[in-house]
């Protein structure tokens, strides 16, 4: 039989909550996204979006700043 260890931190979730590099990808997303948004999304905004959108509003915003580098060069 195996015995689990309950968690000593309330920091370290046992089962439920976001795991430390998914919420670093996260929220450099949701960064990425206010700031080369220049001023089109707020931080609550992004955060409430659903998955889906965010990500796609993080492609076009990526494809968006491709584009603009390569016109550059």
């Amino acid at each position: 039989m195996v015995q689990r260890r309950a968690s000593t931190s309330q920091l370290v979730s046992g089962f439920f909550g976001l795991t430390p590099e998914y919420r670093k990808a996260l929220f450099s997303q949701i960064h990425e996204i206010v700031f080369h948004g220049k001023g089109g999304y707020d931080f609550t905004t992004v955060y409430d979006m659903p998955i889906w959108l965010r990500n796609f509003t993080f492609k076009k915003l990526e494809e968006h700043y491709e584009k603009q580098n390569e016109a550059q060069n």
